[in-house]
């Protein structure tokens, strides 16, 4: 099995936002599952490890994206909006002071 930190539609550059961030290579639609952002350890600062989808995601006060915790002790990222190719993904930042 390959490991692939990121799904195929999804890239990390430069954002205008903050620093390096997600964006979509292509569209994705409201409500799909992206992949795993966080796993719980709590041996780690907040409680979880960052993947590289919950290290490279910006904050927004209007996201396109929202997490859910799931029964396996992760945090899982979906799409609250249709996201179009070239479009940065946010979250409104909840674990973390901004």
């Amino acid at each position: 099995m390959n490991y692939k930190p990121l799904p195929n539609y999804l890239t990390i550059k430069v954002s205008s936002i903050e620093g390096l961030g997600l964006f979509s290579t292509s569209k994705i639609l409201k409500g799909t599952y992206i992949g795993i952002t966080h796993i719980y350890d709590d041996n780690f600062k907040d409680n979880y490890i960052r993947t590289p989808l919950g290290g490279f995601i910006n904050h927004s006060e209007e996201p396109n994206c929202e997490l859910r915790e799931s029964e396996e002790a992760y945090l899982k990222l979906y799409a609250t909006l249709n996201i179009n190719a070239g479009q940065e993904l946010t979250l409104k930042y909840k674990m973390y002071s901004v």
